[in-house]
């Protein structure tokens, strides 16, 4: 990391993907081309889950290449009198895997719903019911994580 002076810890790293809204994931795809996506991660210890379609050109860059890079901002404030932005950041990279275990894929879906959907926890049990089959939980097993934060003061 250039600037030393932002760098955050492992544990800031990981409230960044707690807290962010979506994030992008970086791949390469079956071309040996860059490819990058948003996703809606939840991270729980050291892994990263989301859900995707059962396919598309995300699972195909995964199955080309499990090697990733998952790039969250959870929060930014434009300071243009001071030509910066404030801002928390985090980057992880991971092996990715299509979860298969029912019991993990469950929990991840819970995860998944806490964070996204809290409010609609009641309906949780029909919604997986719904999905199962038309869904991949993807699991992120991070073997490096950085956060950087910009905060003015």
């Amino acid at each position: 990391m250039r600037r030393k002076d932002r760098e955050k810890d492992i544990d800031f790293a990981k409230r960044v993907f707690e807290e962010c809204e979506y994030a992008t994931i970086a791949m390469i795809d079956t071309d040996s081309n860059p490819y990058c996506i948003p996703i809606s991660p939840v991270i729980y210890s050291d892994v990263i889950y989301f859900h995707c379609a059962i396919q598309g050109r995300k699972l195909d860059c995964i199955k080309n290449s499990n090697n990733v890079c998952i790039s969250a901002v959870s929060y930014t404030n434009l300071l243009p009198d001071r030509f910066t932005t404030e801002y928390k950041s985090a980057v992880a990279k991971g092996i990715c895997e299509i979860v298969t275990d029912e019991d993990e894929i469950l929990f991840a879906l819970k995860l998944i719903t806490q964070k996204y959907a809290l409010s609609n926890m009641n309906a949780f049990s029909q919604e997986v019911e719904n999905s199962i089959g038309k869904l991949y939980i993807v699991k992120i097993n991070i073997y490096s994580i950085t956060g950087k934060e910009n905060i003015a003061s």
